[in-house]
Formats: C-alpha cells, structure tokens, sequence
C-alpha cells in the first residue's frame, strides 16, 4: 500500500462535521482532522472520500453499544464503507471529544497531536489495518508512527521499540 515513487495519490475529499458544542474549545480541530488524514491518505496513495464526526462520550458510547456490543465510551471508531462499494467512500470516523482530552491530560500529549494520532488511526482502519495481534499491531503502529513523523508530530508509540 505504499504509493509509487513519482505517482501522486488520488484525490481525497474529507467531509467534517462537528456534531457537539464542546468542539468549540478546539477551534483547530477540522483542520488538525484533515490535515492528518490527507496526510495519511499521501503516504499511502490512497483517494476517495472519508467522512469525520467530532462527537462526544455519550454520542459515541451509542454508536459503540449499537455496532460494537461495548456500552461506554471510546476515543475513535471506524466504520468502513462496503469493500465492493465503486463510489470511492472508504467509509466514517468518529471521535469523542471527553475521551480524548482525558486520554491527551493522562498521557501527557498535545490535544491536537491526540486527535491527528485519533484520525489517522481511525483512516487506517477504513483501509483494513487493525491491532487486533501482535502481527497486525506490527504493521499498523510503525505506519502510524511514521505518519505522525511526516507531519512533524510526535511519535504516539515512543517506547515501542523498532528494528
């Protein structure tokens, strides 16, 4: 999945909507959203279109319990589009805004740097990559890494060790 060198990737439309007035204390986040995306999106020559959600906890706790089976809330969910979908809709994302600040305030990082990490984990997952195993997080942890490394962000897995 890594883009040919010389081949630029196919177009990406990003549509945010911010569904929750706690948003607001983040005037950066549609940008830092698809900033990280698009960014995602480049390194793996990837076009279509995505669709954002900026939520929050009991927003997301709904969508968890509804599709997951898990009732409390997360920090992002993912929801790929059909894989023989030719419209080019790779699929949805949504973050909660409460998870996320907590997890940003009890792991010492960024609110931003949080959610670009929370937005290109959740673009991944559109594309297939998972974290289920050690073989798969293998995979999809160094990709995350080195996306946030291309956008000048921190590493989000600093002490994972790397070969």
């Amino acid at each position: 999945m890594t883009p040919l060198p010389g081949r630029r990737a196919a177009a990406l439309d990003i549509d945010v909507q911010i569904a929750s007035p706690l948003w607001q204390a983040q005037p950066q986040a549609e940008k830092s959203a698809r900033a990280a995306i698009a960014a995602a999106a480049v390194e793996l020559g990837v076009g279509g279109e995505v669709s954002v959600l900026l939520t929050d906890d009991a927003s997301i706790r709904i969508l968890n319990r509804d599709w997951r089976k898990i009732d409390k809330p997360t920090n992002v969910l993912s929801f790929p589009a059909a894989k023989n979908a030719e419209s080019g809709f790779l699929g949805d994302i949504a973050v909660a805004y409460e998870t996320l600040a907590r997890e940003s305030a009890d792991e010492h990082r960024e609110f931003l740097h949080h959610l670009s990490h929370l937005a290109v984990h959740g673009f991944l997952h559109l594309l297939g990559y998972d974290h289920e195993t050690d073989a798969q997080a293998d995979v999809m942890e160094p990709l995350e890494s080195r996306i946030m490394r291309s956008m000048k962000l921190p590493d989000p897995y600093p002490a994972r060790e790397r070969s």
